[in-house]
């Protein structure tokens, strides 16, 4: 089976890293789908993605941090889970997305869930240095116009010895299972995203994204560079998505 070509660019925010417009394109795109954003991560993934932040909570709690900052937060899924997993932790979430944000506060009110969610950017945390035990971000980072100044940011707003948990989407496997993901991925996945929110660009842009992200071990180098230490990471479901964890050294 020939490799399914990847969905247009045209009208996306800009795919790769050093563009100084994708930030504010990116944001736009958020604002439009966080409406219908969970609805079609639910179907998208078909409940696969559960499991992979249950392994990202893991992680991340695994030291009983007492202050935990989750990037990128969203809609607000990790960080719940994050604050029920250390009923003791404050857990904050951050993201430039209002309306996303918006969705989030009204689930976790839903849930009875006690986090805070604050308006900010993952390139330029609104935090002092050293304020967190643990920070997280799941399917975020791609998303940055800069990664490494992203990284640098979590270890700048970490305690030493504090840890970064970083879930997403690396580009698909080699193989006969990664033909078939990246066919569903860059046919089906725009096609239904679209059709479902009205926008079939958000839904066009989240493969072209993942195909420009870097393997897990190029991923894993540059958080070294950023000043992580103990960098290790794991595949989840043959590679679709990958979890790394580095250490504030």
């Amino acid at each position: 089976m020939p490799d399914a070509p990847t969905a247009p660019t045209r009208h996306l925010p800009p795919i790769g890293e050093g563009d100084p417009a994708k930030g504010a394109a990116v944001r736009a795109m958020f604002d439009g789908i966080a409406p219908r954003y969970d609805t079609l991560n639910a179907i998208l993934s078909l409940g696969v993605d559960r499991g992979w932040r249950r392994q990202a909570v893991a992680w991340a709690v695994a030291d009983g941090p007492g202050d935990v900052l989750d990037v990128a937060t969203g809609t607000a899924d990790l960080a719940i889970a994050l604050r029920r997993a250390a009923p003791g932790a404050r857990v904050v979430g951050v993201d430039f997305s209002e309306p996303m944000l918006a969705v989030g506060r009204a689930k976790a009110a839903r849930r009875g869930v006690d986090v805070r969610l604050e308006v900010g950017d993952g390139t330029a945390l609104p935090y002092p240095d050293a304020s967190f035990d643990a920070v997280t971000i799941a399917y975020g980072l791609r998303n940055f116009a800069d990664v490494d100044a992203g990284l640098r940011e979590f270890r700048r707003v970490l305690r030493p010895g504090g840890v970064v948990v970083v879930l997403e989407f690396p580009p698909p496997p080699e193989g006969f299972f990664g033909r078939i993901f990246r066919f569903y991925f860059t046919r089906v996945v725009p096609w239904l995203g679209g059709w479902v929110s009205g926008r079939p660009g958000a839904y066009a842009y989240l493969p072209a994204s993942v195909m420009a992200f870097p393997a897990p071990e190029a991923l894993a180098d540059r958080m070294r560079a950023a000043g992580f230490a103990d960098v290790r990471y794991r595949l989840q479901t043959w590679g679709v998505s990958a979890l790394h964890r580095g250490v504030a050294a």
